[in-house]
């Protein structure tokens, strides 16, 4: 449950979560996704000062990846492409977003690939491009290296500090590793009972 939670994301770089499980790490992010709706407060995201009204148009600009994430029953392609098809990117731009995103995250020689047949690491990996694809301002990483090798964990990290240094996206994302926190992080968020804290761990910059 969460308790007088409140904080500002105001730059981009990556925002790191940590905490206890059941501290409500995950319930923070569904709610700051927009995927459900808090029982008291609100969530604001503001434009040029201006706050939005949370309707479509805001939703395809915030995307959450979760751990252990669903595939269809289709190419690696389709399911990179998913998003762009719901938005309305079809033919050549969607071709070129698509293997844009697969070369990104490691990908594009399975582009023809079953999703489906994946290993664990390789279907996150998916996951991350597909959310990418739509290229969000604000993506949401719930324990993105959670269940996976080392390899993998090793490429999702890159990938996180390469979209970092692009500094188009507020990244916010769980994890309990330390290690990995202060390797990827800008700033550190100590969620403890519900309420959300400054870290007095320093990131590695």
């Amino acid at each position: 449950m969460l308790q007088g939670c409140s904080y500002s994301f105001e730059q981009s770089g990556v925002y790191v979560l940590m905490g206890k499980n059941g501290s409500g790490k995950s319930t923070f992010l569904r709610i700051a996704a927009l995927l459900e709706m808090p029982d008291a407060g609100n969530v604001a995201y503001f434009s040029n000062g201006i706050a939005q009204a949370h309707d479509i148009e805001l939703r395809r600009k915030i995307t959450l990846v979760l751990p252990k994430i669903g595939m269809f029953n289709s190419s690696v392609y389709h399911n990179a492409a998913y998003g762009l098809k719901v938005r309305g990117i079809s033919g050549q731009a969607q071709a070129q977003r698509v293997s844009e995103v697969l070369n990104f995250v490691g990908l594009r020689h399975k582009i023809r690939q079953n999703a489906l047949t994946l290993s664990s690491g390789e279907t996150q990996r998916l996951g991350i491009a597909r959310a990418i694809a739509i290229e969000p301002d604000v993506l949401f990483l719930d324990e993105p290296t959670a269940f996976i090798d080392d390899d993998n964990t090793r490429i999702i990290e890159n990938i996180i500090l390469e979209l970092k240094k692009e500094q188009k996206t507020v990244i916010i994302m769980t994890t309990h590793d330390h290690l990995q926190a202060k390797r990827l992080g800008d700033a550190m968020i100590l969620m403890n009972k519900g309420q959300l804290h400054d870290s007095l761990l320093s990131p590695h910059v």
